[in-house]
């Protein structure tokens, strides 16, 4: 048996529900996981909302986590029992204190991370590995917008472009959070709340606009985002926090030979050989200080509604984590 959280209908936070469930022994390729950490992410809300009916009902939701290995099942080559390893998934299952996991998803992480630390960053860090370096390409001397600059793709995003050379401008709603993305590399900050996004984004640019938006709240920002982008600009939403983007006319595009992604990570780990890549890429960020692991807000399992609710509510610094 292994407790874990479970969801039978979509809904408000009070649909998770802690219950026992069976665990057989690893099928082969598979690890017997005893989980130490779960990442929390927006794309769990998602799911648990019914926005994205991606989860078979009744059913575990949970995009990563990190733990030890405690079995192994027949013609797994790449992880062993005591092994410490993280992964992210698109089959989910996460919210458990343990499981068994096709051990193609495992990655070794290093001591350096904490276990809370990994579970809180490492969707996160793969996610950004994905926009700046394959959804668009991020060169020195390009000047980008962040929208949500404080959050914690945000504060990756942010880290990581200004490594590159970019020029960043977040978007944010506090003077807090404001301090929040400057010290991750933000050169510009916009309070949303009491500006005009894209007219102070031609103020910074003087009038050209921004080479790439990176947009995680969709509804609200669509237009502003657009109204940012320079000539031959790109759209990259990856998120729709404020609900999804409202169809738009091919001619919104044209105007300015725009380009609109809408890119899901799990689509760029289709193979071992992709998922190895985009973690040495990753890891290599971290233990070359590129970016920064998030020290997250910790939680026991059992309050993954509490844990939802906080992300909602933006009461999250970056990043929460729950522990079994």
């Amino acid at each position: 048996m292994t407790r874990v959280v479970q969801m039978r209908e979509p809904g408000g936070p009070e649909v998770l529900q802690v219950v026992n469930v069976d665990l057989p022994a690893p099928a082969p390729g598979e690890v017997r996981l005893r989980q130490t950490a779960i990442g929390v992410n927006y794309h769990d809300v998602y799911v648990r909302s019914g926005l994205y009916q991606s989860l078979p009902l009744p059913g575990v939701p949970g995009i990563e986590a990190i733990g030890v290995v405690e079995q192994v099942g027949d013609a797994v080559t790449n992880a062993a029992v005591g092994d410490r390893i993280g992964y992210i998934t698109g089959q989910y299952g996460c919210y458990a204190q343990a499981r068994n996991l096709d051990a193609a998803l495992a990655v070794k992480i290093p001591t350096a991370l904490s276990d809370a630390q990994a579970a809180a960053s490492l969707m996160k860090a793969f996610t950004v590995a994905v926009l700046l370096h394959r959804v668009h390409v991020v060169r020195s001397g390009d000047t980008i917008l962040v929208h949500a600059a404080a959050g914690g793709v945000g504060q990756l995003l942010c880290s990581w472009a200004s490594h590159l050379g970019a020029t960043v401008i977040g978007t944010v709603g506090s003077e807090e959070k404001a301090r929040i993305a400057r010290d991750h590399g933000a050169d510009h900050v916009i309070l949303y709340r009491q500006e005009d996004v894209s007219a102070r984004v031609h103020k910074i640019t003087g009038g050209t606009g921004v080479s790439a938006v990176y947009d995680a709240v969709g509804a609200d920002t669509f237009e502003g985002s657009v109204a940012a982008l320079d000539f031959r600009g790109h759209l990259i939403a990856y998120g729709q926090a404020s609900g999804p983007v409202p169809p738009f006319g091919m001619g919104l595009l044209a105007s300015h030979s725009l380009t609109f992604s809408r890119p899901i990570v799990f689509h760029y780990l289709r193979s071992r050989e992709m998922l190895a890549e985009l973690a040495g890429q990753v890891l290599n960020a971290f233990e070359n200080k590129v970016i920064q692991p998030i020290d997250p807000v910790v939680l026991p399992l059992e309050e993954a509604a509490q844990a939802h609710r906080m992300l909602e509510a933006r009461q999250s610094p970056g990043g929460i984590v729950l522990v079994p």
